[in-house]
């Protein structure tokens, strides 16, 4: 029997796909004063000492065994992915980046495949495929249409869906028996301080806040980031994995884009009839993915 999808675990997609999808552009603005090492550093700093009472108060709760998936989680759920997307967006557009997300459904079935044995319907996989299609249309109406555009840096964005793929999977199988506060908070206190000794130690960011122009600034928007889109969003993304399942809290991803581009015209940014092709792709392949596993 599938599981059915509770309401709430719907209004908790949409509000994190809301928080996400701004994520891109914050960094964006980020990456105005900061390097992407700094913007990745203060990101996850900020967001540690946010949740840092919450880990304080909930670390009893952890066992043992709890211990390595903490970790891993704040490595592959947010540390490294936080330097990634910087490293990728000083040569993608925030839009484009925020479509690439997309992929994550794709490499969390596929995670779930070979190291869960976890099996799906087949149309499950058709949903996901259509996803994956309007993913590729709006990737291409970004780089001009032209295929032979295709960037680099994307790769970065690529390495970070796998990453949170992996996250996923690791909070569903592992980490299911502690609730979202806990695996949020501890999970950055033990990143933060490597975040700190990076920002502090190996960057020129202190100098730069206090006598370069335009580094409070770039550095506020990315305080934003790290408490709202990264501690808040994981918040509500640990909450949203344990009331369903991996397949469904990625699907998350599919409406990060929509968002995405949306900052992006606002920003300046030109919103083809591609573009339009491919988000509408999108929510037909989360429509299919979802309505397979409801019956």
């Amino acid at each position: 029997m599938t599981q059915k999808i509770p309401l709430k675990a719907w209004g908790l997609l949409f509000t994190l796909s809301l928080i996400w999808g701004s994520s891109f552009i914050l960094i964006k603005k980020g990456l105005v004063g900061l390097e992407p090492i700094e913007l990745g550093a203060v990101r996850i700093l900020s967001a540690s000492l946010f949740m840092l009472p919450f880990a304080i108060r909930n670390f009893k709760k952890v066992r043992r065994e709890h211990v390595k998936y903490l970790i891993s989680v704040g490595f592959v759920g947010s540390f490294i992915p936080a330097f990634l997307f910087a490293i990728a967006q000083t040569r993608l557009e925030s839009s484009i980046t925020g479509v690439l997300n997309a992929l994550t459904p794709i490499f969390t079935i596929l995670v779930g495949l070979i190291f869960y044995a976890q099996k799906q319907k087949a149309q499950v996989f058709i949903g996901v495929f259509v996803g994956f299609v309007g993913t590729t249309i709006l990737v291409l109406a970004g780089s001009g249409g032209d295929i032979s555009n295709f960037n680099f840096y994307a790769f970065f964005v690529v390495a970070a869906t796998i990453m949170y793929a992996l996250n996923t999977n690791l909070i569903k199988y592992h980490l299911s028996d502690l609730k979202a506060v806990t695996i949020t908070s501890i999970s950055l206190a033990f990143v933060g301080p490597i975040a700190a000794v990076q920002l502090l130690f190996f960057t020129d960011f202190s100098h730069k806040l206090m006598h370069v122009e335009g580094t409070m600034m770039a550095t506020s928007f990315i305080l934003v980031l790290g408490v709202l889109g990264t501690a808040i969003a994981l918040l509500i993304f640990n909450r949203l994995v344990s009331l369903t399942d991996p397949v469904f809290t990625s699907s998350v991803t599919y409406i990060i884009p929509v968002v995405a581009i949306c900052w992006g015209l606002i920003d300046g940014e030109v919103l083809l009839m591609s573009h339009i092709i491919g988000i509408s792709g999108i929510l037909v392949g989360v429509y299919i993915a979802n309505t397979a596993r409801r019956k």
